[in-house]
């Protein structure tokens, strides 16, 4: 369970304190918990929801998105943040772009990319919320934690001294497997907005790992960062929009 409460910790504001320092080996498994603790967001997420189904909408959306960044601490945002200023201000340099993203402090293009995502995701909120379809706040975090595994699994990780090195070189890959694989089984529930969910977040993670090689040739933890954000924004966009188009 120590693999469990690392995942926790890490992706969550949530008061877990750990009683030892965790092993290489359990910090590689934490990762197969992602989307578990992705579920615990998500039901977080839901139950407030449906409980402030009394409020007016534009307040419930806008509580329910300041709720989620808490819970996650922003942590995903930063990554982008810093992911979204190195891509352009490193003109395509590697060594810039790898520079660039080691600065703590955001440029204008950065915060740009935050208020974009941040208005999307209210604006999807706002209309799931309308249209009273609050399961997909269940389902959408569980898959966006789950680019973290998909890249790790297949991307070379850049920095040499960074625990993602670490990580890379323990991941059970088999456990890796069957976690995904269960969780894009999983989405069936879901029905098809759940098969559209998948298929939207495949085609993210697989073109953003993209991006990430020909630049890069790798990834950093603030681009599994980004990719866990872009994915949960575009994944949430594709069903609100689905959602007309189905019913």
């Amino acid at each position: 369970m120590t693999a469990f409460w690392i995942a926790l910790q890490f992706l969550t504001t949530l008061p877990v304190s750990l009683k030892q320092l965790p092993s290489p080996q359990q910090n590689a498994q934490s990762l197969l918990f992602y989307p578990v603790v992705g579920l615990l967001i998500g039901a977080v997420l839901w139950g407030v929801a449906s409980l402030l189904q009394f409020l007016p909408l534009v307040l419930s959306s806008s509580l329910i998105l300041v709720l989620w960044i808490w819970l996650t601490g922003g942590l995903h945002l930063d990554g982008l943040a810093d992911t979204v200023d190195a891509w352009v201000g490193g003109f395509g340099d590697p060594e810039r772009t790898l520079k660039i993203m080691k600065d703590p402090s955001s440029g204008p293009i950065g915060v740009l990319s935050l208020l974009m995502c941040c208005l999307l995701k209210w604006s999807t909120l706002y209309v799931l919320l309308e249209q009273q379809y609050l399961a997909a706040l269940l389902l959408v975090p569980v898959l966006a934690r789950l680019s973290a595994l998909l890249l790790f699994l297949s991307t070379p990780y850049l920095r040499a001294q960074g625990l993602g090195t670490s990580i890379q070189a323990y991941l059970p890959k088999t456990g890796a497997k069957i976690v995904i694989a269960l969780t894009f089984a999983s989405a069936a529930l879901w029905g098809w907005l759940g098969l559209i969910a998948v298929l939207t977040f495949i085609f993210c993670t697989v073109y953003l790992r993209h991006k990430f090689m020909l630049r890069l040739q790798g990834i950093t933890g603030d681009m599994v960062g980004a990719s866990i954000e872009i994915s949960e924004t575009m994944v949430l966009l594709a069903i609100a929009i689905s959602w007309f188009l189905i019913h």
